[in-house]
C-alpha cells in the first residue's frame, strides 16, 4: 500500500477534541510517526476491557484522523483478517499515513508499554488468582467490556446510512450474526465467511442495480 501524506493538523497536542470529521471533508492525519506512536500508546493504556471502543473514540471523535465510515471499513477488514482486530487495525492505520514507519510506530505504541503491564499483571494474577475479590473484579470487567463494545456499535451504526445495503439489511445481517454466534454457537469462521459473502454479494447487486437504473 502507498502511504498517504498527512493532511492538515491533528488535535493530539492537548488541544480541544477535533470531533468526528464531516462526511466528504478532508480528514486530518498525524503529523509524524512519533505523534502516531503516542496516540496508539495512549489508547492502548486506556483499553481496560477492550481497545476497539477506545480506538474509535480517540481516532474518530477526539483526534479526527478518521471518519466514522473509514473506521468502520478498516474495522471490518481487521475482523476478517487473521490475528487480533486491534493489531490489524493498527497496521492498516500506520500504513495509511506513513507506510512501514507508521506500521512500526502504531504497533510499538500499541504493544510496548502495555506488554510490560500485562507481564506484571500476569505475575500478580498467578499469585492471587484464587482470591474471591480478584475473581469478582474480573467478572465485573467482563460486564464493562460488553458495555464498551455495545456503546461503540451504537455510535458506529450511523455510518450505515451511506452503506449500499441500507440500514434494514445491515440490521438483519447483524441480528443473524448475533443469533448464529451468541445463541446457536456456530463456528465464528463459518459465520464470518458465510454472512460476509452474503453481504458482499448483496452489496454488489445493489450497486449494479443502482448504476443500471440511472
Amino acid at each position: 500500500m502507498t502511504p498517504q501524506a498527512p493532511v492538515g493538523t491533528a488535535a493530539g497536542d492537548g488541544s480541544a477534541p477535533a470531533g468526528p470529521p464531516d462526511e466528504g471533508a478532508p480528514v486530518a492525519g498525524p503529523r509524524s510517526p512519533t505523534e502516531l506512536f503516542l496516540a496508539f500508546n495512549r489508547l492502548a493504556l486506556q483499553g481496560f476491557g477492550g481497545v476497539l471502543a477506545v480506538a474509535q473514540r480517540e481516532l474518530v471523535e477526539r483526534l479526527g484522523w478518521l471518519s466514522r465510515e473509514q473506521f468502520v471499513e478498516m474495522l471490518s477488514l481487521a475482523q476478517v483478517l487473521p490475528g487480533p482486530n486491534i493489531i490489524n487495525l493498527s497496521i492498516m492505520a500506520g500504513d495509511r499515513w506513513f507506510g512501514w514507519r507508521g506500521v512500526l510506530a502504531a504497533l510499538g505504541g500499541m504493544l510496548c508499554v502495555p506488554a510490560l503491564l500485562v507481564l506484571a499483571a500476569s505475575a500478580g494474577y498467578a499469585h492471587f488468582a484464587q482470591h474471591p475479590v480478584v475473581d469478582s473484579m474480573l467478572r465485573s470487567m467482563g460486564a464493562v467490556a460488553a458495555g464498551l463494545v455495545t456503546a461503540t456499535a451504537l455510535k458506529l451504526a450511523g455510518s450505515l446510512q451511506r452503506n449500499p445495503l441500507g440500514r434494514p439489511l445491515c440490521a438483519a445481517l447483524a441480528l443473524a450474526a448475533f443469533l448464529m454466534v451468541g445463541v446457536l454457537r456456530w463456528p465464528l469462521v463459518a459465520v464470518v465467511f458465510g454472512l460476509g459473502s452474503l453481504g458482499i454479494a448483496l452489496a454488489v447487486w445493489r450497486l449494479r442495480r443502482s448504476e443500471t437504473s440511472r
